[in-house]
């Protein structure tokens, strides 16, 4: 036997899926005119949009934009840019659109 060694390993417990750990839900809030483009896409397209709508209510962490305060969701070609204020554990939706309109949208400051 080696001396010196911990011979009981730590184990790391790690949370079952579906297992509340006590983090809590981000509420999202939608700023006027998020929607612009949003309501002319397909309805597929609005579909996967919505279901990212759902996975931004957990705490996943966004793409940080450059030094703006908008953090950046990717869904396929579409970009969804959102402010977040972790005391108030709210996501606000600002934009919607493909790429090409995220690059107008983002150009207008």
């Amino acid at each position: 036997m080696r001396m010196g060694r911990n011979t009981s390993p730590k184990r790391r417990r790690f949370p079952n899926i579906g297992e509340h750990v006590g983090i809590a839900e981000w509420k999202l809030l939608f700023k006027p005119g998020w929607d612009e483009h949003f309501r002319h896409f397909d309805k597929a397209i609005q579909e996967r949009i919505l279901k990212k709508f759902e996975q931004l209510k957990s705490p996943i962490i966004g793409r940080g934009l450059h030094s703006s305060r908008y953090l950046i969701e990717e869904v396929g070609g579409y970009r969804i840019a959102y402010i977040e204020d972790s005391p108030s554990n709210t996501r606000k939706i600002h934009f919607v659109g493909n790429h090409k309109q995220y690059e107008r949208w983002y150009s207008k400051g």
